[in-house]
């Protein structure tokens, strides 16, 4: 039987998601995107990028950090502690992931997703930006299941997580061309894990957001490529392999 529409209920309590379905006028969702956020933020900018992209059979789920941030600084984190970069003073991106990637690999998608909504790992993707991208990479490591792809913006495979290889989940890394933390370094690695990474960057300095529409075109086609239709399938087939 096809997926259905996951609700706030079906997910954990110390969860925090807000969930955006397909277009009115799109079939019941076939996919997911799961969108996390960077370092210091929350999941509302991430709930409007999923109402801006207006996925057709795809359900956006915004998922907020784990932990908020220290000195009543607003916004929250995905590491496990927090960290902070020498000299610079800055808060550190890898701070270990252990708690996200339980939350995200069997919270969420394992035991949410797969087991309560129906959905196959192959229908679900990532993207994160910062911090969140790294939450994501390292998710699809936790698991043996492939997904249907991860995006990172602007951030790369964390140290702290024990690389693998052969990961079969698609990969799209952006970044900018100086200030990066997608460093050559950090490409070579990503390619030794996953057998498929693609990388767009930015003629620009530093790892924000898309700000453009030439920024946007590589998400945009990664995920037409990736995101699957069952538009004219009867809702008793069976998805075969």
């Amino acid at each position: 039987m096809p997926a259905r529409l996951p609700a706030s209920t079906d997910f954990p309590l110390n969860v925090h998601v807000t969930i955006v379905p397909p277009p009115p006028t799109s079939p019941r969702p076939t996919n997911v995107l799961l969108l996390l956020h960077g370092l210091g933020d929350t999941s509302d900018p991430f709930t409007n990028l999923g109402k801006q992209l207006n996925l057709p059979e795809t359900v956006c789920i915004s998922v907020q950090g784990l932990n908020p941030l220290p000195f009543d600084l607003g916004g929250f984190h995905w590491g496990d502690d927090i960290t902070f970069d020498q000299p610079s003073g800055q808060m550190g991106f890898d701070a270990g992931f252990e708690k996200s990637v339980r939350i995200i690999g069997t919270d969420i998608i394992e035991q949410t997703l797969v087991n309560k909504c129906g959905y196959t790992g192959q229908a679900i993707m990532m993207i994160g930006f910062g911090q969140g991208g790294m939450a994501a990479l390292a998710a699809t490591l936790s698991t043996n299941e492939e997904f249907g792809g991860v995006i990172s913006i602007g951030g790369p495979l964390p140290h702290s997580i024990a690389s693998k290889h052969g990961i079969n989940t698609p990969s799209l890394i952006l970044g900018g061309s100086s200030n990066t933390m997608i460093t050559r370094t950090a490409l070579e690695r990503l390619r030794s894990v996953f057998k498929s990474v693609e990388y767009s960057k930015w003629q620009r300095s530093g790892d924000g957001m898309p700000r453009n529409y030439d920024e946007m075109l590589p998400i945009m086609r990664f995920l037409a490529r990736r995101l699957r239709s069952r538009q004219g399938v009867p809702d008793d087939s069976m998805e075969i392999g």
